[in-house]
């Protein structure tokens, strides 16, 4: 996850660049459910409103959950499928928090309602994140649901009125770029705390659309105007979270747009850009899918490093001798093409693996999702 808001903050008011602080442990994406009311077209996990047999039972799960505060992970994210469509989402929220885990919950929305709401309050998530994909008919259609739109928006604002942190989610391609402005507008409108841009990645549905994946030179319209409106925000005292996830080049743009916008700190920046380090697959973000399989990330679903039912966490994760997981967790990943020579890559660490694995079948190719030049990345831009 790349943060626009905590970068351009760097800067308007420079912090001292202090050694980098290395995660105890990995952010874990947990689905805890493949079963789901919508069908959306991107949906990496596939999923359908069906029981999947296999999936974790509750004390499985308070296992697991054990065994990762013990190995120091710091924050679960619950997800699905639909995660409020298990019946004991709520027992095992709570645990996690008792655990003392950083809890968020990533909602399609459509499930939250004035029925529910008071015990997802009572929970306390740290945040919520409900995804959108456009406005009114451009998300029904994403989803394939009409009224899916508005059922998700009433979700947002029970959240939001009962105070919990709550943002957008907004998987960009061809087929929705034209909404974005409106979104970043409704993010406005309704007082929301984040947005979330999630380039798409070709995993599940996603690679059967990866033909709409958005154009290079859109992506980087979008990017400006994230950045703009991120700083627009800034300006006015307004502390709303802009991130991305999936596309870590949007590091390196950020600093060609600070060449433009802010040239006397693109030294710093750079700095604190290298310490962030670009992509963190199989270091510091790790899934565990509904069956209990472990994988790099959330997109990485057909390659399985074993699962939790059989091996705990903590032992799979460190073993490196998955030779995916190898390559992952080197210091400078083993890349090829134009990531392997790439100036940049120490912002970027090789972008996303799963895109160049989809289309060429070797994980370690170029990303073909990286937007950039090549008079960007060989030259001397910055």
């Amino acid at each position: 996850m790349f943060r626009i808001t905590h970068y351009i903050q760097e800067l308007l008011h420079p912090t001292p660049l202090t050694p980098a602080r290395k995660p105890a442990g990995p952010v874990v994406v947990w689905n805890l459910s493949r079963r789901c009311n919508l069908t959306c077209k991107h949906c990496y996990t596939t999923s359908a409103d069906v029981a999947f047999a296999g999936e974790l039972s509750t004390q499985e799960i308070f296992t697991v959950m054990e065994d990762l505060k013990a190995f120091h992970v710091p924050v679960l994210i619950l997800s699905g499928g639909e995660p409020l469509l298990r019946p004991d989402i709520f027992d095992i929220s709570h645990h996690a928090k008792a655990l003392g885990f950083y809890v968020a919950l990533s909602t399609n929305g459509t499930t939250i309602n004035a029925e529910n709401i008071a015990k997802i309050a009572a929970v306390g998530y740290h945040y919520v994140g409900v995804s959108l994909d456009g406005i009114s008919a451009t998300h029904d259609k994403f989803r394939r649901q009409v009224g899916a739109f508005d059922k998700a928006l009433h979700g947002i604002r029970f959240c939001r009125d009962q105070g919990l942190k709550v943002g957008v989610r907004f998987t960009l391609t061809q087929e929705n770029v034209q909404d974005l402005p409106r979104l970043l507008q409704l993010l406005e409108d309704e007082n929301l705390d984040k947005f979330y841009l999630s380039h798409l990645n070709y995993g599940g549905r996603g690679h059967r659309h990866r033909k709409e994946d958005a154009t290079h030179l859109m992506t980087r319209q979008v990017m400006e105007l994230l950045f703009d409106t991120c700083l627009a925000n800034l300006q006015a005292g307004r502390m709303r979270e802009f991130v991305t996830g999936n596309n870590d080049a949007d590091g390196v743009y950020l600093l060609f747009w600070a060449q433009r916008h802010f040239p006397k700190g693109v030294e710093h920046l750079r700095a604190k850009l290298s310490q962030w380090g670009g992509n963190s697959s199989g270091v510091n973000i790790a899934n565990i899918d509904n069956l209990g399989n472990v994988h790099p990330d959330i997109f990485w679903w057909q390659h399985h490093l074993g699962n939790v039912k059989q091996r705990p966490f903590s032992d799979i994760w460190p073993d490196t001798s998955d030779l995916l997981m190898a390559g992952l967790k080197q210091t400078r990943r083993p890349l090829k093409g134009r990531c392997g020579i790439c100036q940049y890559v120490d912002i970027c660490g090789g972008n996303t693996r799963v895109r160049a694995y989809q289309v060429t079948g070797d994980p370690w190719a170029e990303d073909p999702g990286c937007y950039l030049t090549d008079e960007e990345i060989f030259g001397k831009v910055v």
